[in-house]
């Protein structure tokens, strides 16, 4: 057999970031770090990072659902998570933090919650250490996904607990790049072929 030939049945992208490529060309996704909370052969399913709301705070969700924030909890962003279902929650998270209805466990210490709890104890400051509130999801049909990697819409990274949680979201798609040791202004929209 050739060692060559990748067997694509078993590539797992879960947990890894998706950094948006200057011919990405869809400006939903421009400069958009991404890391994949969920990857198989039926999709994929992540939330963006570095995309934080304009429109809505931490203190409106909270408002919504009449739970009272703490003052802490009150001053958190909420970030555009991704164009699908962006009337909907999740809160991607540090794995010290189990919900008793459900958590998503996503590899490099992760979690990704969707339930009302996690919200309360945040508000409480009872949550996670470490956490981002998303408002929708990034989603991909089989085999999408691929197809975008292969032309060039994105780079696949490496995430890191310091890199989605401590890095500001305005300097998180460069240093995603620094990271993997490409000059983000040596991008060009361009993409060729040799």
């Amino acid at each position: 057999m050739n060692d060559d030939v990748r067997n694509t049945d078993t590539l797992d992208l879960t947990g890894m970031l998706l950094v948006a490529m200057p011919s990405m060309g869809d400006p939903r996704f421009e400069r958009a770090v991404i890391l994949l909370c969920a990857y198989s052969e039926k999709g994929a399913m992540g939330l963006i990072i570095n995309k934080p709301s304009g429109d809505v705070g931490m203190n409106d969700v909270l408002d919504q659902l009449e739970i009272a924030p703490s003052e802490t909890a009150a001053k958190m962003p909420v970030h555009f998570g991704g164009p699908v279902e962006t009337g909907r929650g999740f809160v991607l998270h540090s794995d010290d933090y189990q919900s008793s209805l459900q958590t998503l466990a996503v590899p490099g210490g992760f979690g990704m919650t969707a339930t009302l709890d996690i919200l309360e104890e945040i508000a409480r400051d009872q949550g996670p250490a470490q956490a981002l509130m998303m408002l929708g999801y990034a989603g991909w049909g089989p085999g999408q996904l691929e197809g975008e990697i292969a032309r060039n819409g994105w780079l696949t990274a490496d995430a890191s607990l310091d890199l989605v949680f401590g890095v500001d979201a305005d300097s998180k798609w460069s240093e995603t790049l620094l990271r993997q040791g490409i000059d983000p202004l040596g991008l060009s929209s361009a993409a060729g072929r040799a």
